[in-house]
C-alpha cells in the first residue's frame, strides 16, 4: 500500500527583507546657546523619527556644531558619515533640508552623486526629495543653488557690517592673539603670556629658527593658548603679527564668492589703527625680527607669503583625512633611516582628534604613477566614454532649460510693463498695482536664480569637459611613467583623500575619483 506523508507549508515570508540601516545629518552654522538647542532639537527629532519606523535600524545621528555649511571639508562629522557610508554601515540618510546639507551647489550634487553610487539615497524632509526616487538632478540643482544664493546673501550683509565697524574704529577682536585677553571688547594683556610672547621676539633676534625656538618652549612646558605644543608655523605667525606693537590691521584676509579665503594683497581695502590697544614690543624691536625672518627666507631662496612658500612641495595643501577633513603635513621621520611622510595635522595636534597615522611620501609617488599608468593604459575605456557623456550633458537639458527661463523672465518683463501702463492710465488702484508688481518681482527674481543656478551648473560641466579633454589628450600620446613627476601631478590632481594608510583617492581635475591601494 501506497505511503503518503505530509509535507507543512512553510509560511515564512521569503520576500522579508532587513532593515535599512538609516543615519540622520545635523548642523547648525553658529555656536550661539540658540542654535545648540536647536541642534539639540534636531538630533531628538530624527533619531525619534527613525526609531518609529518599523523598517528602518537606527545607524546612528552625525551632527557639526557652530560650522559653516559652505565648505564640506570644514565639517568632520559630515565627512565621517560619508566615511562610513563607503565602510557600508549606513543604507539610508535623513536630513532636515538642502541648506542644512550643503550651502555649495558643486558640493551638495558631488555628495549626492557619490552617495548614488555607492547605493546609499537622502531625504531633504523641508522639500520632500528623496533622490532614490529623482528622476533628474535638475530640481536638486536649483533649490541648492537657492540655498548657496541665500548664503550668498547672508554673507554679503555680514561683511558690509564689519567693513562699516572697520571704518568707524568699532570693530571688536573676539579672538585675541596670544599674550592678551579679551575684555569688553578691548585687548588687555595678559603677563604671563607677554613674556612668552618676548621671548620669542629675542630669540629670533639672536638668530634661532622658528623650529629651534617652538622646541625650547616645548621642552619648558610652555602651553600654547589651547594647550597644545608650539610649531614653527605658529612661532612665524607671531612673528608676523603687528598686534604685539600696538596696531591692529584689518581685513588682512577675504572670502571670494566661491567660499575660498585668500591673503589680501591689495584686492581689497585694509584699516590700519594706530594706538589701537597697549603693545607688548616696541616697533623697534618688530622691525628688526622682520628684517630677521626675511634674511632666513633668502637664505632659504624662499619669497614670504608666495606659492612656492606656501606650496613647497608637490603634496602641499593637497593630502586630506577623510576622517576628520584636516589637511597633511610633511614631516621627517628619522628612527633608524631618515625618510619623509605626510601625516594629518589634526593627528599631529592632537591624537584623541584623529587616529589617522602617518603615510610614506614614497607611497603617495608609487599610487600616483600606478593610477597613471592604468589611466595611459585604459583611456579608451575610462576618458573616453566620460568625455561622449559630459559633451551629451553639456548640450541637452541644462541649455533647454536655460533658455525657457529667459523666456519666462521676458514674459515677466513684458507684464510688469503692462501693469505700469494700466496705472498710468488709471485703471489700476495703487493698491492692487503694487500687490501684482511685487509678485511679479518675486517671480523674476525666483527665475533668475534658478537660470544663474543653471549656469553655474553648465559652466561646472564644461570646465569638466575641457579637463577630461586635457588628460585624454597627455594619456593617448604618454608612455607608461617609470617614477614621479610632481609637474604632472599638479596639472592633473586637484587634491588626494586618505580613506586609510591602506586606500587612497586621486580627485582629478576633471571632476572623477580614482582610488588605489598602497603598496607597503
Amino acid at each position: 500500500m501506497k505511503k503518503v506523508t505530509k509535507i507543512v507549508q512553510n509560511t515564512a515570508d521569503f520576500t522579508e527583507r532587513p532593515k535599512l540601516r538609516v543615519a540622520a545629518y545635523c548642523r547648525v552654522s553658529t555656536d550661539s546657546d540658540e542654535q545648540l538647542e536647536s541642534l539639540e532639537t534636531q538630533m531628538k527629532h530624527y533619531e525619534s523619527y527613525i526609531k518609529s519606523n518599523p523598517n528602518w535600524e537606527f545607524a546612528g545621528l552625525y551632527y557639526d556644531e557652530g560650522i559653516t555649511g559652505t565648505k564640506k571639508e570644514k565639517r568632520p562629522e559630515l565627512l565621517r558619515m560619508i566615511a562610513d557610508c563607503e565602510n557600508r554601515k549606513i543604507d539610508f540618510i535623513v536630513t532636515k533640508s538642502i541648506s542644512r546639507f550643503a550651502r555649495n551647489t558643486t558640493d551638495c550634487l558631488e555628495l549626492v552623486r557619490k552617495l548614488i553610487d555607492l547605493g546609499i539615497f537622502i531625504y531633504f524632509e523641508k522639500e520632500n526629495i528623496n533622490t532614490g526616487s529623482m528622476e533628474s538632478e535638475l530640481m536638486l540643482s536649483i533649490l541648492s543653488g537657492l540655498a548657496e544664493s541665500e548664503s550668498v546673501s547672508i554673507a554679503e550683509n555680514s561683511k558690509w557690517s564689519v567693513k562699516r565697524r572697520f571704518q568707524n574704529g568699532t570693530y571688536k577682536i573676539s579672538c585675541p592673539p596670544f599674550g592678551y585677553d579679551a575684555v569688553d571688547g578691548q585687548l588687555v594683556v595678559n603677563e604671563a603670556q607677554a613674556e612668552t610672547v618676548r621671548f620669542i621676539f629675542n630669540a629670533i633676534l639672536s638668530g634661532k629658527s622658528a623650529e629651534k625656538v617652538a622646541d625650547d618652549l616645548n621642552s619648558r612646558k610652555i602651553p600654547t593658548r589651547k594647550g597644545g605644543r608650539w610649531t614653527a608655523t605658529t612661532i612665524r605667525g607671531m612673528a608676523n603679527n603687528e598686534k604685539y606693537t600696538g596696531v591692529a590691521i584689518f581685513q588682512k584676509t577675504y572670502t571670494d564668492e566661491y567660499f575660498n579665503r585668500h591673503y589680501n594683497h591689495g584686492e581689497k581695502d585694509q584699516y590700519l589703527v594706530i594706538n589701537h590697544h597697549e603693545p607688548i614690543i616696541s616697533h623697534e624691536v618688530f622691525a628688526a625680527a622682520q628684517i630677521v625672518i626675511e634674511q632666513r627666507s633668502k637664505e632659504k631662496s624662499l619669497e614670504r607669503h608666495s606659492k612656492k612658500y606656501q606650496n613647497r612641495y608637490p603634496f602641499s595643501s593637497k593630502i586630506i583625512c577623510s576622517k576628520c577633513g584636516g589637511t597633511f603635513k610633511r614631516r621627517i621621520h628619522s628612527s633608524g633611516k631618515k625618510y619623509i611622510a605626510w601625516c594629518c595635522s589634526n593627528h599631529i595636534a592632537d591624537i584623541n582628534t584623529c587616529s589617522m597615522k602617518y603615510i610614506r611620501e614614497h607611497d603617495f609617488e608609487y599610487a600616483f604613477v600606478t593610477m597613471m599608468n592604468k589611466l595611459i593604459f585604459g583611456h579608451q575605456i575610462v576618458l573616453k566614454p566620460l568625455l561622449v557623456s559630459l559633451r551629451g550633458m553639456n548640450s541637452d537639458d541644462s541649455l533647454v532649460s536655460i533658455q525657457e527661463l529667459d523666456k519666462k523672465l521676458e514674459e515677466n518683463a513684458q507684464q510688469r510693463k503692462v501693469l505700469v501702463g494700466l496705472m498710468t492710465k488709471g485703471y489700476l488702484e495703487p493698491p492692487v498695482y503694487n500687490k501684482s508688481n511685487n509678485e511679479l518681482m518675486q517671480e523674476a527674481e525666483r527665475l533668475q536664480r534658478q537660470k544663474e543656478s543653471l549656469v553655474r551648473f553648465l559652466n561646472s560641466d564644461t570646465q569638466n569637459l575641457k579637463e577630461v579633454s586635457e588628460l585624454l589628450h597627455y594619456t593617448t600620446k604618454a608612455t607608461m611613467l617609470t617614477g614621479f613627476d610632481g609637474d604632472l601631478f599638479k596639472r592633473f590632481v586637484e587634491r588626494i583623500i586618505v580613506y586609510s594608510r591602506i586606500e587612497i583617492g586621486f580627485e582629478l581635475k576633471c571632476g572623477i575619483t580614482l582610488k588605489e591601494r598602497l603598496v607597503k
